[in-house]
């Protein structure tokens, strides 16, 4: 873990907050900073961190620095110490943005938002705990408020579960985006919940970057589940055995105990109120993702000269349509072929070993990011509010940080993206508003310039001009389509666009620094580069009928559930929506409902910020 809070910590008494002294620690809060430069914001967060200091505030926004150590300064003494203080009473705390949003929604009956953004592994998914549970100590106690609030803080074990991995800059880095409505009623006690994912890194499932994991859940289970268990999800512990696990050997997290986080994460089903056979389905399900990742196929001619496939490891297979409940020509034959339509007749055109490969990716994909979405659903039905009577909320916005690799991909193009808008909405609610209130106002002031992202929110999502509406028409045109197509029609398109440069286009011809199958993009936190390889497949995020079917025919109930459009009497002609689409539209749009209630923000920083 990168940013740990522990409140067994012992022996190491806490700098009384009473003796911070800026002169020696640095300036609290950047606004009474002197010089105002970038050079004197980095050095002054320096010397806070030097002495132990991790937060800072800007005004209202706290900026926190990842001390990859633990500093015990989230124990009960620290919660009871800022309860019901005035922001600026004590110095800066993550419990002190908590409680001032905690009161502010109580007490002023004002909605509450805690946005809490910053770089990869820069202490995101940890601050949003920390919020969690300071208003679960700080609100009021019974028996029937204990149990949702423990309820609410068990969520995140589960989350983390499924929804997290290791990455070289993080031992838990969430994999996922994630809001969470917290609701209460008129005197501070908490309801209930709902959360909201958005756009699990699936791709992750089938492979990883080098020196990183897959998600949790699948070390746990091998990890901790006990030999009976093993033994009747047909697995072994040795994660050398699973080739979703092994692709580069990186198999253990230094900082993570994954038989201890097992038993966690059932603790955690358990305590959210999934039923036993409920557990016990969603870890078939895990398994059966690791055997199927395990099919191979090898390469066969067919007599008409056409590469078809035949496939080994068959026992793989045959353990899975026990777990699954399905007879093994079914899935067989869905992994091998797939029927098309041509005129009034149903063909069946065999796979090659490629496309079959392709098609139990792509299964795999779809089985996890489709069982993440539905535990999300069957924590929110049991979180949810009953009554529906009159109640405030207050939510903690969680989402993926800003991520720049020597690679950059479809996955990182819409990440970065999701902060180019969150970075739009943090403009328009801090330094938009505020001067446009001065002039209605008529306050005598100085006027402040600021980059204002709004034409590189318009180059990614631009309706019919922005580059997701352009990758969605080249993935749902007819005829040939291709990652390369999709660039030259971007360059096309957008080729003068100032924050836009592709080695198509007349500016960047000669950039050798620039790949001729990549784009960059000037965003707001710097330059990316992003490589089109898969955005076509990636975007348009196709799962065969055939599998779909198949799967819809097993017997275990919850696959039933979990592909709907697998069943053969439900005919639907309707187009599929795009990776891109969904997110656009259903994801980032609810970002927007965070206008409608007062934002508090807690920026992250990364360690090495303060590295001498």
């Amino acid at each position: 873990m990168t940013f740990l809070q522990r409140s067994s910590a012992k022996g190491v008494p806490p700098v009384p907050f009473e003796t911070e002294d800026n002169n020696i620690e640095g300036v609290a809060d950047i606004v009474l900073l002197e010089p105002v430069t970038e050079d004197a914001f980095v050095a002054n967060l320096k010397k806070r961190y030097k002495h132990r200091r991790i937060y800072t505030y800007l005004g209202n926004v706290l900026l926190s620095v990842n001390p990859y150590c633990d500093i015990p300064i989230y124990t009960p003494e620290y919660i009871d110490r800022y309860r019901s203080r005035n922001l600026y009473e004590l110095p800066p705390h993550i419990f002190a943005i908590a409680d001032d949003a905690y009161r502010s929604m109580r007490d002023r009956n004002l909605d509450q938002c805690i946005i809490i953004s910053g770089e990869s592994g820069s202490g995101k998914t940890e601050a949003s705990k920390l919020v969690m549970r300071y208003v679960a100590a700080v609100s009021v106690k019974g028996h029937r408020i204990d149990k949702i609030k423990s309820m609410l803080l068990q969520s995140n074990p589960l989350l983390e579960a499924f929804g997290n991995a290791k990455t070289m800059k993080n031992d838990n880095s969430s994999r996922f985006g994630k809001y969470m409505d917290i609701e209460f009623d008129f005197k501070g006690e908490p309801l209930g919940g709902i959360i909201t994912n958005y756009l699990l890194e699936k791709s992750r499932v089938a492979v990883q970057p080098p020196g990183e994991r897959n998600f949790h859940i699948f070390y746990q289970v091998l990890g901790g589940a006990d030999v009976s268990h093993l033994k009747s999800l047909r697995l072994s512990r040795n994660p050398e055995k699973y080739r979703l696990l092994n692709n580069h050997d990186s198999y253990i997290a230094d900082t993570i105990d994954d038989k201890a986080a097992f038993l966690a994460t059932k603790a955690a089903m358990e305590a959210v109120g999934f039923r036993p056979e409920e557990v016990q389905e969603v870890l078939t399900i895990v398994a059966g993702v690791l055997k199927i990742g395990n099919v191979e196929f090898q390469p066969v001619s067919n007599i008409d000269g056409s590469e078809g496939c035949l496939l080994i490891k068959e026992y793989e297979l045959r353990d899975l349509c026990d777990m699954f409940q399905s007879p093994d020509s079914v899935l067989q034959t869905a992994l091998t072929t797939r029927r098309v339509e041509a005129g009034s007749e149903v063909v069946a055109i065999e796979y090659s070993a490629t496309e079959a490969h392709s098609a139990r990716d792509a299964l795999c994909k779809a089985l996890y990011s489709r069982l993440f979405t539905w535990l999300i659903s069957k924590l929110n039905e049991n979180i949810r509010v009953e009554n529906h009577g009159k109640r405030k909320c207050l939510g903690v916005l969680d989402i993926y940080g800003f991520e720049v690799f020597e690679h950059n991909g479809f996955e990182q193009f819409v990440i970065n993206y999701c902060n180019e808008k969150l970075q739009q909405l943090f403009i328009e609610l801090t330094l938009k508003e505020e001067q446009e209130d001065y002039v209605k106002e008529g306050i005598t002031w100085t006027h402040i310039d600021y980059f204002n992202n709004e034409a590189i929110c318009d180059l990614v999502d631009k309706s019919h001009v922005g580059i997701l509406s352009i990758l969605d028409e080249e993935c749902l045109r007819p005829g040939e389509v291709s990652d390369e197509s999709f660039l030259e029609r971007l360059t096309q398109k957008l080729e003068q666009h100032k924050f836009l440069e592709t080695r198509l286009g007349r500016r960047c011809q000669n950039d050798k620094s620039l790949a001729h199958d990549c784009f960059r993009i000037q965003h707001y936190a710097g330059a990316v580069t992003y490589s089109v390889a898969g955005f076509i497949e990636k975007n348009s995020d196709l799962l065969y009928r055939d599998l779909s079917q198949a799967m819809f025919a097993c017997n275990l109930l919850l696959l039933k559930s979990l592909f709907p459009e697998g069943n053969p009497s439900r005919v639907c002609l309707k187009r599929p929506t795009t990776a891109g689409f969904k997110f656009k539209h259903y994801h980032v749009s609810e970002f927007h409902e965070c206008t409608n209630e007062e934002p508090a923000y807690e920026e992250s920083q990364l360690h090495s910020v303060c590295q001498t």
